[in-house]
């Protein structure tokens, strides 16, 4: 096995400077701002039934008050990045969390379906400043490399912390509180957060960055969001004239953002990161990853609430192994990482969530909760151990001053990978669960609604006679466990070949010392 380390010249006095003290609780800051992302990320699902009541959007409303958030963060977490670079990563945090916390109000109290996707939209522009930069200020407060790992695996394993909380959280809310509750927890974390960070944090920017290309923002903005926007549609009705038109001005888009960067002096995104063989692995594992995850756990929400009948919080509650499995492992991951290797890690990390998706493959409507359970906690664990190890590598690869857009790449894989795996296996599910027989004498109307989703058939069994909705809904549940499993499946693939790839391509990668340790 190849010994090169890779590490920029510019990188090699990083091990030898003098630790800077208050770096573990400025770390304590930057990671509520990553708990508080990751809960808002999934606490709105739950609150969907509640706020669809109150505000009664169209289906197609509803959609985008789902989707606008992760549409904008998905747009602008590059441009973000490089902005941070640009104007200092702790002024554009701080700005940031004071947008996120005067939007979450917005949110909390829209009164019609336009105000609240025009509120989603605005936190999704706050929330794309929070997110590169934490990891760009961790990046440029730890310069001890072995310091920096265990950073980098705490503020991961917040992340999945607040992934998991987020349910949970929501659930305890919305049973107590109305359904604008569950954006108003953000006020007194972010004021937290500006209060702290003020003081603690250290600014750090790119000292010659160059002017902000403004073309460049604009045709990643829209090469991002016309891809999401097309993988999205694609997922939900098909191949439509709408979904192949957004998908070929988005791939022109980002052809034509990729030929502006090669030729700017001073370019958005330096393209020639991906020319480091350890950035590009680590990058492509991050997608390949979320998109086999995210589709999975999307899902499997749904089965533990409309399938095995748990109310929010339990079922929230019910996935909180996989958050207590990426916790615990995403500490140690820099450790294994440099006692064993990188690729062995991350690729023996991704094996162990493409068997754990494997066994869920074998799910059934009654299946207990040990299995269950065991199964997410397997996930967490992979989960924990590749993504803080690819984190550690992707930042490591470069210059500090370009941390901030290294993020954002970083980042913005995740975004996409969490579109791709919605809707390729959002399809797969929803192909399968449309295909259920409806048993005989049920109304059309009914029929309908129960083929549109899952919940559609729990409202539909409800008004039916007893005998008939039983059916009906016993139908829908089988077929939906059926679309299930066969996601799981396709995942564990994706997830199986992603480790096999992971173990060519990071060949030779190893993290760096710290000042005391050899190479």
């Amino acid at each position: 096995m190849s010994s090169e380390i890779i590490m920029p010249s510019a990188e090699t006095p990083g091990a030898s400077e003098a630790p800077r003290p208050g770096r573990w609780l400025a770390l304590s800051v930057l990671v509520l701002a990553v708990l508080l992302i990751a809960v808002d990320a999934t606490v709105l699902g739950l609150a969907t039934p509640y706020l669809s009541e109150d505000l009664r959007p169209s289906g197609t409303q509803l959609l985008w008050i789902g989707d606008v958030y992760s549409f904008v963060i998905a747009g602008l977490l590059v441009s973000m990045g490089s902005l941070g670079d640009r104007i200092g990563r702790k002024k554009l945090l701080l700005s940031g969390a004071v947008a996120f916390g005067a939007v979450s109000v917005l949110n909390a109290y829209a009164t019609s379906p336009e105000m609240m996707i025009a509120a989603r939209a605005l936190l999704g522009v706050a929330g794309a400043t929070l997110m590169p930069s934490t990891l760009a200020l961790i990046r440029n407060i730890f310069h001890d490399p072995r310091e920096r790992s265990l950073a980098i695996g705490i503020w991961g394993a917040m992340a999945s912390a607040g992934a998991a909380v987020g349910p949970v959280v929501g659930g305890f809310l919305l049973e107590n509180f109305w359904w604008g509750s569950v954006f108003l927890i953000n006020l007194p974390v972010m004021a937290v957060l500006v209060l702290v960070g003020a003081r603690l944090l250290p600014e750090s920017r790119d000292p010659a960055p160059g002017p902000w290309d403004l073309p460049s923002v604009l045709l990643s903005m829209t090469g991002i969001v016309a891809l999401v926007y097309a993988i999205k549609e694609g997922a939900t009705l098909g191949l439509t004239p709408a979904a192949g038109a957004a998908a070929v001005l988005g791939v022109l888009a980002l052809v034509w953002f990729v030929r502006r960067q090669l030729t700017l002096d001073a370019p958005l995104l330096n393209m020639r990161l991906f020319h480091n063989r350890g950035f590009s692995a680590a990058v492509l594992a991050d997608l390949l990853t979320v998109l086999g995850l995210s589709g999975t756990v999307f899902f499997l929400s749904q089965f533990l609430q409309l399938v095995q009948n748990r109310d929010p919080l339990e079922a929230g509650l019910a996935e909180l192994p996989a958050a207590i499995g990426a916790v615990a492992t995403g500490l140690l991951a820099g450790q294994a990482a440099r006692r064993w290797s990188v690729r062995s890690v991350v690729a023996g990390g991704l094996a162990a969530i493409g068997v754990a998706l494997a066994v869920l493959a074998g799910l059934s409507t009654t299946t207990g909760y040990p299995l269950l359970g065991a199964g997410l906690l397997v996930i967490g664990a992979g989960a924990g151990l590749s993504f803080t190890v690819t984190a550690d590598v992707i930042l490591s690869s470069v210059p500090k001053e370009q941390a901030g857009s290294a993020s954002a790449v970083s980042e913005t894989a995740y975004e996409l990978g969490a579109a791709l795996g919605i809707a390729l296996l959002g399809s797969i599910v929803t192909g399968v669960y449309r295909g259920f027989p409806v048993p005989a004498g049920v109304p059309a109307g009914a029929a309908g609604e129960a083929h549109e989703s899952l919940g559609g058939a729990v409202k539909a069994a409800v008004a039916l006679p007893a005998d008939q909705g039983t059916v009906l809904l016993t139908e829908a549940q089988r077929a939906f466990v059926e679309g299930l499993r066969l996601a799981s499946a396709v995942a564990a693939v994706v997830l199986l070949v992603t480790a096999v790839a992971a173990w060519f391509l990071l060949r030779g990668q190893r993290l760096e010392e710290g000042a005391g340790g050899g190479h």
